[in-house]
C-alpha cells in the first residue's frame, strides 16, 4: 500500500454523460459534463493519481451500459490506476474491461448475493478486484443502493478478508452526494474489522473531511470525491498536498 492515501476523483455515467446523483436517486441527478473523456482528463491534470468510474445505468441495469465512454478514458490515460464499478457480473465482464486497459475492477451487489464470485474472480484476476460495500445505518446495500439488505457491512468485509481482494471501497449512502461530510467512523471501524485497506466515499466535502481521515492513513488506500470537487468545495491538488505531507 502507498505511504499516503491517493484522493480519487469520481466519474459517474449516466446516459453517457458525467452526473452527480444524490443518495444513489437516479432521478435526482446533475450534469456536471457532456464529455466524461474530457472530464477525466481535467482531473488528471490537476493532479490525480487514480480514477473511479461508475456504469450507474450498468448498476441498475446488471450490464454494462458506457463499455465505450470507459475504454475511451483508459486509452487516453494508459498508465493511470483506472477503477471502475456498476454492473459487473460476470468474469466475461471483467476480462474485457482489464484488457481495456483499467487496473481494477469493483464488486458490489454481486458480492453480497454470490460472495463465491468474488472469490473467483481474485483467483482468476488476482490483485485486480476491489469489493464495493454500499452502506446505510451499516447495514449493506444492493442494486444501486436500491434494497437494504440484513447484512452488516463489517461482516460482509470479513468475509472477504482472505480472498484476495485489493481493497474495499466503502460508501456511506445516506451521506453521498449531500456534501454532508464523510462518516470517518464507520469507514475506519471497517478497515480494522475487516482487516482490508479501505477507500473512503460517500460525503466528502471539503479540506476538513480530508483532515478528518488523514490520521488513519494507515488503514485508507485512498479517498473519492465527487460533487466537491466538482462544485469547487475541494481543491484536488491541495487536498493531495495535505495526505502526502
Amino acid at each position: 500500500m502507498q505511504s499516503s492515501p491517493v484522493i480519487i476523483p469520481a466519474i459517474d455515467l449516466k446516459d453517457g454523460k458525467c452526473v452527480r446523483l444524490k443518495q444513489g436517486r437516479m432521478e435526482d441527478d446533475t450534469v456536471f459534463s457532456n464529455d466524461p473523456v474530457a472530464m477525466a482528463s481535467r482531473w488528471v491534470k490537476e493532479g490525480a493519481r487514480r480514477l473511479h468510474l461508475v456504469d450507474l445505468n450498468g448498476a441498475f441495469d446488471g450490464i454494462p451500459v458506457h463499455k465505450s465512454v470507459v475504454t475511451d478514458i483508459a486509452k487516453e490515460h494508459p498508465t493511470l490506476p483506472i477503477q471502475l464499478g456498476g454492473g459487473i457480473r460476470n468474469l466475461k465482464t471483467i476480462e474485457h474491461y482489464l484488457e481495456a486497459g483499467l487496473t481494477y475492477i469493483i464488486i458490489g451487489t454481486k458480492a453480497v448475493e454470490e460472495p463465491e464470485f468474488v472469490e473467483q474472480a481474485c483467483k482468476e484476476f488476482e490483485g485486480n478486484i476491489i469489493v464495493g460495500i454500499d452502506a446505510k445505518d451499516g447495514m449493506v446495500a444492493t442494486h444501486g443502493w436500491a434494497n437494504v439488505t440484513d447484512t452488516k457491512a463489517t461482516e460482509l468485509a470479513k468475509r472477504f478478508a482472505d480472498a484476495g481482494v485489493s481493497s474495499i471501497v466503502y460508501t456511506d449512502i445516506a451521506r453521498d452526494g449531500m456534501m454532508q461530510g464523510v462518516n470517518v467512523e464507520q469507514t475506519i471501524n471497517l478497515a480494522k474489522e475487516g482487516g482490508i485497506p479501505v477507500i473512503a466515499s460517500g460525503g466528502v466535502t471539503d479540506m476538513k473531511d480530508i483532515k478528518l481521515l488523514k490520521p488513519y492513513g494507515e488503514y485508507l488506500e485512498g479517498i473519492i470525491t465527487g460533487r466537491a470537487i466538482y462544485e469547487g468545495t475541494l481543491d484536488l491538488g491541495s487536498a493531495q498536498a495535505l495526505l502526502d505531507k
